[in-house]
């Protein structure tokens, strides 16, 4: 039997845990994106240099590679150990599946997509369903089975 450091856990119940995470999340967002954006910038320059050795077929990502990027991003650090990113780290945040189970990669993705989805047609109107849902949860939250707890 090994040592699990990151031992799985439901979501707990005490409200506490979910208080004041909405508006943890929105700065989390930010946080995240500017972390995604500045890891665009290299991810192009090495684009750039694939596309030359691959005789241009490489210039046929650079419209989906900031989704690629992110996608990638979103995947490692919610579907990694920590089930969180570097923002809702720094905003003291994670995700957690409701069923007591870790996020994987494929989870962490189709939550990032259904968010992508729903974001834009509901653009505002996303985060209120936070105010009336109970643990604060989002709608792309419900259809994927996640909360989001406070860690600190």
């Amino acid at each position: 039997m090994s040592y699990n450091p990151n031992p799985l856990y439901a979501a707990p119940e005490d409200w506490r845990a979910y208080s004041g995470v909405l508006s943890r999340r929105v700065f989390a967002f930010i946080l995240d994106y500017v972390i995604v954006a500045l890891l665009w910038i290299p991810a192009a320059v090495v684009l750039f240099f694939l596309s030359i050795l691959t005789l241009g077929l490489g210039f046929l990502l650079y419209p989906a590679l900031f989704v690629i990027v992110a996608g990638i991003y979103f995947g490692l650090t919610v579907g990694g150990p920590s089930q969180a990113s570097l923002g809702m780290r720094a905003m003291g945040i994670a995700m957690m599946r409701v069923d007591a189970r870790p996020m994987d990669f494929l989870t962490a993705i189709v939550h990032l997509a259904l968010f992508w989805i729903l974001n834009s047609v509901l653009t505002p109107l996303i985060l209120l369903a936070g105010l009336f849902t109970e643990r604060s949860r989002l709608i792309h939250d419900l259809l994927v089975g996640t909360v989001t707890v406070r860690t600190a």
